[in-house]
């Protein structure tokens, strides 16, 4: 067989001339307009003439694809890949916003933990990471209560749906799951100030097995929703959801639902496990292969909600002098305050909550003199989304040639 690959992209009609060929010869193009290939004559040519297609719906056609198109994934870390807070340590769920691993986050109603999550090296052919999360024990949920595992997409990340105008776009969320319970799990997707969700539902069919599930959604025509550096989307997986928070399923409505009514609740089941990777949420009504990312791209994206000056794999507040931030300028020529500016690694989607950490001793907001191992604590000025500035008073016991240095964590998150 002899192929015949055309690269780049093409706004007008392609010529193509060839020998005799005793086979079939495929042509190859990228995106375009209208009709992707079309045949005036095949002479010459014997077996299977050239087809036409049409433009896959990724790009704005009626056609299906399963290429790679680059960013068409709406979720930031759907392999699981980046967690810069934890390096794979677990994270207990409380009625606080913690993050188990980068854009992900666990939240329930009550203080006391009900569930755990964590990064995970349990996983499908094709991924090297997953995120689980363990039930603490069989609690019994209440009709109040709400167990989740999240992720809030930024509205310029979702801008191009149209959702809450007539306009509005189907999308398609997919990702591999494995429980050590079967069953109608759900999940919801929903607006920033929650109210408005669409509740669906997936079925676990076997225990302990990786399965991919594929929910299609017909973009809302109705509803606020953000499409600035606020959240636009957030995509919700219940863990447990009380009776408050479950509605219709494949429905949307006017208030916030977890998951569909009679949806199985891990947390009801002392140690039962749900792992989740390979998330993908993309414009259309068809599941396409997982858009993999360069690791330093998936990095940079998180980056832009969080980062630490600490390196990657070393939890933030680990006593390391390894990518501490050292204060180098006097702020007045007979001043005892010091002061020093840093720019972040990205920019980030606002300015971040700064927490600066002391690499000699457990404690936050101070700074380590080099040697003498004394402290002094920290102001922050002239913060930005790209950068920032702090000053300090120079600890006492000071000597010349010592720096003043301490780590720190920004946080951007949605």
């Amino acid at each position: 067989m002899a192929d015949i690959v055309v690269n780049g992209n093409t706004s007008g009609a392609v010529t193509l001339s060839a020998p005799a060929v005793a086979g079939t010869v495929t042509v190859t193009l990228p995106s375009t307009t209208g009709t992707m290939l079309t045949t005036a004559s095949t002479t010459g040519i014997s077996g299977s003439a050239i087809s036409s297609g049409t433009v896959p719906e990724a790009y704005g056609g009626t056609g299906t694809s399963t290429g790679y198109y680059g960013f068409k994934n709406r979720i930031i870390n759907g392999a699981m890949v980046i967690d810069q807070r934890n390096a794979g340590a677990s994270v207990s769920a409380i009625n606080t916003v913690l993050f188990p691993v980068d854009r992900y986050y666990v939240l329930q109603a009550i203080a006391s933990s009900k569930f755990t999550a964590q990064q995970s090296s349990t996983v499908p052919t094709g991924f090297i990471k997953s995120l689980v999360c363990t039930s603490s024990s069989a609690y019994t949920v209440l009709s109040s209560d709400y167990f989740l595992l999240r992720q809030a997409i930024e509205g310029f990340n979702v801008a191009d749906l149209g959702w809450g105008t007539a306009s509005a776009a189907t999308v398609t969320l997919s990702f591999w799951v494995r429980s050590s319970l079967t069953g109608a799990f759900g999940g919801a997707l929903g607006n920033s100030a929650s109210n408005r969700s669409y509740p669906f539902s997936y079925t676990i069919n076997a225990a302990n097995t990786w399965e991919q599930k594929t929910v299609t959604i017909a973009g809302d025509t109705t509803g606020t929703w953000l499409t600035d550096n606020s959240a636009g989307i957030v995509v919700n997986w219940s863990i447990g959801m009380g009776s408050t928070y479950t509605g219709t399923v494949n429905t949307w409505a006017g208030a916030f639902y977890g998951a569909p009514t009679g949806s199985t609740n891990l947390v009801s089941t002392n140690g039962a496990t749900l792992f989740i990777t390979g998330v993908q949420l993309e414009k259309g009504s068809t599941a396409t292969s997982f858009d993999y990312r360069p690791i330093g791209t998936e990095l940079q994206l998180c980056q832009r909600y969080y980062e630490h000056s600490y390196s990657q794999g070393t939890i933030p507040a680990a006593l390391t002098t390894v990518g501490a931030f050292e204060f180098a300028q006097q702020v007045a020529a007979s001043s005892t305050q010091f002061g020093a500016s840093c720019k972040f690694s990205v920019v980030k989607r606002t300015a971040p909550t700064m927490t600066f950490y002391n690499w000699n001793a457990a404690g936050n907001q101070a700074v380590n003199v080099s040697t003498a191992g004394v402290t002094s604590g920290i102001t922050t000025r002239a913060l930005g989304d790209s950068s920032f500035s702090t000053t300090c008073t120079t600890p006492a016991g000071t000597s010349a040639g010592q720096t003043l240095s301490m780590h720190f964590t920004a946080s951007a998150e949605l």
